[in-house]
């Protein structure tokens, strides 16, 4: 499949610069604080895909010895604006082989796997990731739900893409974030859980938990259907501890806000 990183232009860079909690991805973070601590020992961590640093530097927040890698300079450069003691590395197509194994306590990553097209590069870079982490290390994986690309939201358009409705995992899709300047389109690939689960399985991973956050409508946002559909799901992995995946073994909540943000 033809599939660019729509957040490889300097322009997007700058307008996604200014973004932070805003809207919608505050759902996205809201509980990340709490699962964090639920399930990660230790504070060294990788935040893959740090795009301007807001996820780096959120990390760093909460305490982490945070390093920062991304394949767009336009991206790295403005974290560095924001955060010029920040540790941030470009990276070549996703190749994570320059960092050390067995090293990290978590893999962060949030939105990234939204912009990687293929099972195979899924598979590739998921397997990375259990190289990368200790023995008792976790991955924290945030990525957008299909329903995201179907419906309204506080910070999102997709009423102009009637065919993200036929999208199938693997198909691009197109969608409009209303909190930055830049309004043209960005281009994802639409992602199903089961293919997700299928790639985790692949890549020699064990999903621990699923998170599907929704928003309460005592929170200070106008909220559009983001407190009966979950915009994002937030996969928490481990290394796998047998050849098998137990279906049984992970839980999934779909529920309102976990105090801690």
């Amino acid at each position: 499949m033809d599939f660019s990183n729509a957040y490889d232009d300097d322009q997007r860079a700058e307008a996604y610069a200014k973004l932070e909690f805003p809207g919608t991805y505050y759902l996205a973070y809201r509980d990340l604080p709490e699962i964090i601590r639920e399930h990660v020992n230790g504070k060294r961590a990788l935040d893959f895909g740090c795009g301007t640093g807001r996820s780096t530097r959120f990390l760093k927040k909460l305490g982490f010895e945070a390093t920062g890698v991304d394949i767009a300079e336009g991206m790295l450069k403005k974290a560095r604006e924001r955060d010029p003691r920040g540790d941030y590395r470009l990276i070549a197509d996703g190749d994570l082989g320059h960092l050390q194994y067995d090293s990290y306590d978590l893999v962060l990553s949030v939105f990234t796997f939204d912009n990687i097209p293929t099972m195979a590069k899924k598979i590739k870079l998921f397997s990375d990731f259990g190289r990368l982490l200790k023995r008792d290390g976790k991955v924290v994986n945030v990525v957008s739900s299909p329903d995201i690309y179907t419906h309204e939201w506080a910070s999102f358009t997709t009423k102009s893409f009637p065919e993200n409705h036929h999208a199938k995992t693997g198909d691009k899709v197109k969608i409009v974030i209303t909190d930055v300047d830049d309004k043209r389109p960005v281009e994802d690939v639409i992602w199903m859980d089961e293919d997700y689960q299928q790639v985790f399985r692949r890549a020699g991973l064990e999903l621990v938990e699923t998170y599907k956050p929704l928003a309460e409508e005592s929170e200070p946002y106008h909220w559009v259907n983001e407190t009966s559909i979950a915009p994002w799901v937030i996969y928490v992995l481990k290394k796998a501890t047998s050849g098998r995946f137990h279906h049984g073994d992970q839980t999934c909540r779909t529920n309102g806000r976990i105090e801690g943000f």
